[in-house]
């Protein structure tokens, strides 16, 4: 029991303090290759560090909805953080709690709650921010939860440790059709997710930002709130690519050497942000209602990647 009270914290703690390395390190090899010397891969952590040093400011009168949803938004990815294998391909302790489509659901309610709180803040700004997230995702949950429909049809379950062991046990599965299909739909929701496909821009004066604007009317320790919980969606969206879907391989759940995990899942982590950089950099920036198509295109990955498990089965 005390083994695994350590794995399911090493998880937890893993995924609270490392989602922001990734970023950090994503953002110093982008700026490289644009020929910049770029932020110190820290920079995340020294960003959180100075927003919780900061007051909270709030414009109008804002109802509870806008001072709490970071807060619940940030427990639901930490909650989610408990469940998938995004550091251990083993069950831990909250494992028994949910399953893909559990983590489907949860992310949605992520979302959900982020954009109620950021309709009650009454800024025009912010609510066309909301607004657009709530058009696109239309097709990226539809997508998401697709894909996972369609694993546990393969597998005979959507517990997302099975699958991993599946993929390891059959390696030739990873070359089949049905498996390529359903990368490609998961990796382009992860692109879109994180806010990493050609199409929409950072900053808070870009008319195109999507995620962003979410954050426009918060400041303080709810703007840090918010940015760790982006983090952290970042993280436990594209560990479930490396670990369920493209890299099952290489991590370790014997007590201490799980440890390990810790190099291997920054070398994994390091292959999907060259990936990443190499499509974000080599494509140019699309127009913003190219987001639907772009996302209708994924959504066809992930029903052909259905037909194709029920044809083949």
């Amino acid at each position: 029991m005390l083994t695994l009270i350590v794995e399911t914290l090493s998880q937890y703690l893993f995924v609270l303090f490392a989602s922001p390395l990734f970023i950090g390190i994503y953002e110093k090899l982008k700026a490289n290759i644009e020929s910049r010397r770029g932020p110190s891969i820290f920079q995340p952590y020294y960003d959180l560090f100075k927003l919780f040093k900061k007051e909270t400011v709030v414009t109008g009168d804002p109802s509870k909805i806008f001072l709490y949803a970071p807060y619940f938004a940030f427990g639901i990815y930490s909650l989610i953080a408990l469940i998938i294998p995004v550091f251990m391909s083993e069950p831990i302790i909250f494992t028994a709690s949910g399953d893909f489509f559990t983590g489907a659901i949860l992310f949605s309610l992520a979302a959900f709650v982020k954009i109620i709180g950021t309709m009650d803040s009454k800024s025009n700004f912010s609510s066309m921010g909301a607004s657009r997230l709530m058009s696109f995702n239309f097709f990226s949950e539809a997508a998401l939860i697709t894909v996972f429909f369609a694993v546990a049809l393969i597998t005979g379950t959507d517990n997302p440790y099975i699958t991993n062991h599946y993929l390891i046990d059959h390696p030739l599965s990873n070359l089949s059709l049905v498996h390529i299909f359903a990368v490609f739909a998961f990796f382009m929701v992860f692109l879109y997710e994180s806010g990493k496909i050609p199409t929409q821009s950072e900053g808070n004066q870009e008319m195109g930002m999507i995620d962003s604007g979410i954050d426009y009317e918060y400041s303080g320790k709810l703007l840090g709130i918010n940015k760790w919980s982006s983090y952290m969606k970042t993280y436990l969206l594209g560990s479930v690519l490396l670990n369920v879907f493209l890299i099952p391989w290489g991590i370790i759940n014997t007590f201490p050497y799980f440890f390990l995990n810790i190099i291997t899942m920054i070398l994994k982590w390091l292959l999907l942000i060259i990936i990443v950089l190499v499509i974000d950099t080599s494509l140019a920036k699309l127009r913003l209602f190219k987001v639907i198509d772009y996302l209708a295109v994924a959504f066809i990955f992930s029903i052909l990647f259905l037909i194709l498990t029920e044809v083949i089965s």
